[in-house]
Order: structure tokens, then C-alpha cells, then sequence
């Protein structure tokens, strides 16, 4: 199987503006401003963006999704210089993080549409 490249250079970009400031606070708050810098995030999520993308392309079903699911703890674990379970928090709170933005964000823009 191939890997789109533009497909996939855009996805990185994408998910580097989206899930970076989301993964970053997420981590903030659990271990602690010394522990996670934004830098740290930055290159979790790009490492985990290109990692995915290539077993995503190799493997599929529930197998492709439990390997990005370890891939994604190993990486805030490294990089954020946690245990197993406070990666797991960070990562369950970096998705309620991501969800709640995202929920503000189509609630306001439920808002403006009644404006125009």
C-alpha cells in the first residue's frame, strides 16, 4: 500500500495546529509546566502523525488502531517523562480538551449563523 505524501504532509500540518495547544495544556496540567513543553508536544504529535499514517497504512481494523493507541502513550510517556497511567490521563484529558473546544466552537458558529 502507498502513502499519500501531500495527503499526509497536510494531515501533519493540521493535526500539529489542532492537537498540539490541546495535548500541551493536557500535559500541563497533569505533570506539570517543567515536564511538558510545547516543543515536547509538537514533536509527539508529528512523530505520531507519521508513525500512525505508515502502520495505518500496513495494518488495518482493530489491530491498526491498537498499535496508534500504544504508539501515542509511548510517545507522551517519553516525551513528557511520565508513567504509563499519567499518559493515559493525558491523553483521556487532551481528548475531553479537544472535545469541549470543538463544542464551543460549533456552538458559536450555530451563534453567527443566525446573524447573517
Amino acid at each position: 500500500m502507498a502513502v499519500n505524501l501531500d495527503a499526509l504532509a497536510v494531515t501533519i500540518i493540521v493535526n500539529t495546529i489542532i492537537l498540539s495547544p490541546v495535548l500541551w495544556l493536557s500535559g500541563r496540567a497533569i505533570v506539570g509546566k517543567d515536564k511538558a513543553k510545547f516543543t515536547d508536544a509538537i514533536f509527539t504529535v508529528i512523530i505520531g502523525t507519521v508513525v500512525g499514517a505508515l502502520f495505518g497504512a500496513f495494518f488495518i481494523g482493530i489491530i491498526a488502531s491498537f498499535i496508534q493507541l500504544i504508539l501515542w502513550l509511548v510517545l507522551v510517556k517519553h516525551f513528557f517523562d511520565c508513567g504509563w497511567l499519567k499518559a493515559l490521563v493525558i491523553s483521556i484529558l487532551a481528548i475531553i480538551i479537544f472535545a469541549a473546544i470543538a463544542i464551543i466552537l460549533g456552538l458559536i458558529g450555530f451563534a453567527l449563523i443566525q446573524f447573517i
